[in-house]
């Protein structure tokens, strides 16, 4: 076993947890959350909506699997949703040193510590976790050697512009023309456009994509405040005039929002997790997903022509929203998953059909 070296976590509002380091060993600051799953670290990890984020993880066992291999499909990552890691650090009960799992090429030790993460464990993450549910998200420091830094919050950043790509990219060559506009797009987003026939085209947060040839428009997720995201909201504008079918996931669903008249808020301590009721609007169908927003949609800004689609089972919040003649819809949780349940992504079907229905 490698040597373990003291490291701590520090709250705003002062409340120290001592730990073991196990990552890369130095100081960050960034907004403590909570993750609630029972597996997916990678996929979590990679997810640029963690941007600016210190990450929690409450289920008590981590890095039993390891990390999966760097292998690509379609010029993308198999098993990640980014090229990179987007947590700002990582907090966990407890480290597995031995790990074991048939597509594991090294541990999430060694990971962490190529990529400058730092890792905490033997933090009684069940406590922490208590403070912030109770007290909502708060600003962090992960110190080391008894030295201090400036406080972070990454919630007064524009961290959308530094996780999107610079430049468009096309993958695929199906006849459906889509256009993912890259907020901080998890890969399996696109995984799941390539495989029902699409030519995909990522575009950057700001790119004008209504200049482009397309019969579709998917809106992805992504980091940090939606109101940051004006150059974005200002062409989602345009398409909905163009009225081509729009369809869009997490901060997509907020920007979808914001571009129809509608207004975001800050949850307590967001929803990060595999296991969030949403019941479909109008129906007694409910849905078990996966979800990672810190910021929601007020249900009560929605304009005339628009209506809530999903609604969330435990806190009554937006989980989706539909215009009620058009073929725009979003959702706030993850249909495509990666890592969680696969209950949702029928939802992609649904919007191929809305643009096949279009081009009649």
């Amino acid at each position: 076993m490698p040597e373990i070296k003291e490291i701590k976590l520090v709250l705003e509002d002062g409340t120290v947890f001592e730990g073991k380091s196990f990552g890369y060993h130095k100081s960050i600051a960034g907004e403590v959350v909570f993750n609630t799953a029972m597996t997916g670290y990678p996929e979590s990890l990679t997810d640029p909506s963690y941007k600016g984020q210190i990450l929690v993880s409450t289920f008590p066992l981590i890095g039993n699997y390891g990390v999966p291999k760097s292998d690509e499909e379609n010029g993308i990552p198999k098993f990640y949703e980014s090229d990179q890691i987007h947590i700002s650090g990582l907090i966990i009960s407890d480290y597995s040193f031995e790990y074991s799992h048939w597509n594991a090429e090294g541990s999430l030790r060694d990971w962490l510590i190529k990529n400058e993460i730092p890792g905490i464990f033997d933090i009684d993450t069940r406590a922490l976790t208590k403070v912030l549910r109770e007290k909502g998200s708060m600003l962090g420091k992960i110190l080391v050697d008894d030295t201090d830094i400036e406080q972070y919050d990454p919630n007064f950043d524009n961290l959308v512009a530094q996780v999107s790509i610079t430049e468009k990219k096309t993958y695929g060559n199906g006849k459906n023309k889509v256009v993912l506009v890259d907020t901080g797009a998890k890969h399996n987003i696109l995984r799941c456009l390539l495989k029902r026939d699409t030519t995909v085209t990522v575009v950057p947060w700001d790119y004008d994509f209504t200049q482009e040839d397309y019969d579709g428009v998917m809106l992805s997720n992504g980091p940090g405040n939606p109101e940051m995201c004006e150059a974005t909201i200002a062409n989602i504008k345009k398409a909905i005039e163009i009225g081509k079918p729009i369809f869009g996931i997490c901060l997509g669903n907020q920007l979808l929002g914001m571009a129809s008249g509608g207004k975001t808020y800050k949850l307590k301590y967001g929803h990060r997790a595999h296991n969030h009721p949403v019941i479909k609007v109008g129906t007694d169908s409910c849905y078990i997903t996966s979800q990672n927003h810190g910021y929601a949609l007020d249900n009560d800004s929605l304009t005339d022509d628009w209506e809530p689609y999903f609604i969330n089972v435990n806190d009554k919040s937006n989980e989706g929203i539909r215009h009620k003649s058009k073929p725009f819809f979003s959702t706030q949780f993850h249909p495509e998953a990666s890592s969680g349940p696969t209950d949702t992504e029928f939802l992609f079907d649904d919007f191929i059909k809305n643009i096949e229905d279009y081009k009649k």
